[in-house]
């Protein structure tokens, strides 16, 4: 691979996968391109994490730049509105990011003859998942403005793939572990951060729901695999759900796991709470066939240790942490109550701009 382009990498999965690409392939060039949302919320990075970055690149996935892909060979679309409670509040503009520019990027990568494209989907799509684990071929039963928008660019991304422009959708488990840009509004990055900030950890549902895990560098690994997967592996489209079996936690396991790592923790289920439909298991062995070399490393308690010896590094002591902005949507509500933000998410400041002038290039 000579060039890749990573778009949203200044998220909380970005810095590991940038990493990553880096070490694997060390004569590519790395480039970025990303809306710069969070670009300010590090968190203990002992390096600004788009130095390891060729380029790195602002703009709008909404309005791409005029030559943005030109000599690129495979595009990494991490690119999103992240979760739930973000998607409720901004469902079009979710719609917008997550799908529409997802599509047209994939367009564009295919015109300019890029070879491989990876998006990052997510086991979400699987919804009120019932009793049995979900495989690729199993209902999707999307819950979410976030997960209908994974479900509609698979859909659409489909009939783009070819035998010169492979398309690969990694079907993610919940993402946890420390990254250079935390997010606390994932379950078990909440849990820990509960757990060091209070001594409690307070479950908002019963525990009941099921949910697979994988660590943000294991996500980036598989990244790594999917960009230099060939087309015997897999197909031209390939859709698959990328994690470990072992990973497969009922929420009040993963609140005892932390709780065990952190001794004298209080663990409290809301016993009251409407049941969370949002519940499944998922079957990983397709994974596991295709990407032998690039299983999942990490463990749980990998990712509660390093959470716990992050959060304790920072002095990290807030217990009105789920307010703060090491969670996404307070980032963006504060970015649109200081009006730098506009009510679909664009920067104001360059709303009237031209796309060619949107993205500004800074040399790493």
């Amino acid at each position: 691979m000579q060039r890749i382009l990573i778009t949203g990498n200044m998220g909380y999965v970005g810095p590991g996968v940038v990493r990553h690409l880096r070490q694997q392939f060390p004569h590519a060039e790395l480039i970025g391109f990303d809306m710069g949302y969070f670009a300010h919320c590090l968190t203990g990075a002992q390096r600004l994490p788009e130095s390891r970055l060729d380029r790195q690149l602002f703009g709008d996935v909404r309005h791409l730049p005029a030559g943005l892909l030109e000599g690129v060979d495979a595009v990494v679309s991490l690119a999103a509105i992240s979760n739930d409670p973000m998607g409720q509040t901004y469902e079009d503009v979710t719609l917008d990011v997550n799908y529409r520019a997802t599509i047209e990027l994939a367009r564009r990568a295919k015109a300019a003859g890029v070879s491989s494209f990876v998006f990052a989907s997510s086991c979400s799509m699987y919804g009120a998942g019932g009793e049995g684990a979900k495989t690729e071929s199993a209902q999707l039963n999307p819950l979410t403005a976030y997960a209908r928008s994974k479900v509609m660019s698979e859909q659409d991304l489909r009939p783009l793939a070819s035998d010169d422009f492979l398309v690969t959708c990694l079907r993610f488990a919940t993402a946890c572990g420390w990254s250079d840009r935390l997010r606390l509004d994932l379950v078990v990055n909440d849990f820990v951060a509960g757990a060091v900030a209070s001594g409690e950890i307070s479950i908002l549902s019963d525990g009941t729901p099921w949910r697979p895990l994988i660590h943000v560098q294991d996500m980036a690994r598989a990244i790594e695999w999917a960009i230099g997967r060939p087309a015997e592996v897999g197909g031209n489209f390939l859709a698959v759900n990328t994690g470990s079996d072992h990973w497969n936690y009922q929420v009040r396991d993963l609140a005892h796991a932390v709780a065990d790592s952190l001794p004298g923790t209080l663990v409290s289920l809301n016993a009251d709470a409407p049941p969370d439909k949002r519940s499944y298991r998922v079957d990983f062995s397709l994974y596991r066939e295709l990407a032998p070399a690039h299983q999942p490393r990490r463990t749980l308690l990998d990712a509660i240790d390093e959470l716990r010896d992050g959060l304790l590094a920072m002095n990290f002591r807030d217990e009105a942490f789920r307010s703060s902005e090491l969670m996404r949507l307070r980032v963006l509500t504060s970015l649109r109550e200081s009006r730098e933000l506009t009510d679909d998410l664009s920067w104001r400041a360059l709303v009237s701009a031209r796309p060619a002038e949107v993205a500004q290039t800074v040399e790493a």
